[in-house]
């Protein structure tokens, strides 16, 4: 279907967030159990909790031990009938994608996904598109209280006038508020996971390190990647980790293979025997050349993926 809203996003997770507040806004009827229909929780399986969304209590009282869901005012999730709903706030580039691919059945595109810097906090943007407004909202009966108080004080005054107990007020001009809702949104900025923004920088530098070609071997700048690496597992202790070995679809298939398999697991090898990560916290997977993410750009084959498990 035609698009009708485009999503900007600052981060991973800072999209997956502005792909939901993009979906109620062109549902804002939907409910959790349509919300759970829309985005099955099969679209991110390392999102590291059983449910992608959760009443905003739940997901407070499963945040006091690992924060895992987005619970801030301006984070959640407020459906049609009120209640404010939690999303789930750990998304990898493969589950981001799943979600985007999704979105797109339901007139949402996503036009952007860029990186925070250092100490910068990520966000989103919605633009509408191909003629879409949002509904106007209801005009809340509250908002009329200077009318009631116009009409109280016109009613007062005449009662003063016709008895002819005091001089007629002079008349009073009462400016009333006028608000106006621009259909603009305006970056939200959200809370950013404990350690994914972490992992995935570590991961562009253990990748920028690069493997000789033909080799497993670890040089200095990769063990200083997952010496980092090491210190963001030791600061949380529920972290575990699926080391994944990519190479490029040069050369033999079956070579590949095992090239990309000893590649992860001397990761796996370096975290557990020199930094002493716990070995029931990795596991090593080789992939070889059979998830290629760019035919012409071939460097882009050759990579490790560090994994979030669920």
């Amino acid at each position: 279907m035609d698009a009708k809203i485009k999503v900007y996003g600052k981060a991973q997770n800072r999209t997956a967030l502005g792909i939901l507040h993009a979906y109620l806004r062109l549902n804002p009827k939907a409910g959790l159990a349509e919300l759970r229909a829309a985005f099955p929780n099969s679209l991110c399986p390392d999102a590291g909790v059983k449910q992608l969304f959760l009443p905003v209590a739940e997901a407070e009282t499963f945040n006091a031990n690992i924060s895992l869901y987005f619970t801030k005012p301006d984070e959640v999730l407020t459906l049609s009938d009120g209640t404010d709903i939690a999303f789930a706030q750990v998304w990898s580039k493969t589950s981001l994608e799943n979600l985007i691919e999704r979105a797109k059945g339901y007139g949402i595109e996503v036009a952007e996904v860029s990186k925070t810097g250092t100490f910068e906090k990520g966000g989103y943007r919605l633009e509408y598109i191909n003629g879409y407004a949002p509904a106007a909202k209801k005009e809340s009966k509250s908002s009329l209280w200077w009318l009631w108080i116009l009409i109280a004080l016109l009613i007062l005054g005449a009662l003063w006038f016709f008895l002819g107990k005091t001089k007629a007020p002079e008349p009073q001009i009462i400016e009333k508020e006028v608000i106006k809702e621009v259909i603009v949104e305006k970056e939200v900025i959200v809370r950013d996971t404990v350690y994914v923004q972490q992992i995935e920088e570590i991961e562009n530098a253990f990748n920028a390190a690069q493997f000789e070609q033909g080799k497993a071997d670890l040089n200095d700048d990769a063990k200083l990647a997952l010496h980092d690496l090491a210190r963001v597992m030791k600061q949380n202790p529920e972290l575990r980790l699926t080391i994944e070995g990519h190479t490029s679809i040069e050369g033999d298939a079956t070579s590949n293979q095992v090239l990309s398999e000893k590649r992860a697991q001397a990761a796996v090898d370096f975290l557990v025997q020199r930094e002493g990560i716990e070995i029931d916290r990795l596991k090593a997977i080789g992939r070889g050349s059979s998830m290629p993410k760019d035919s012409v750009n071939l460097e882009a084959n050759r990579r490790t993926e560090f994994l979030i498990e669920g």
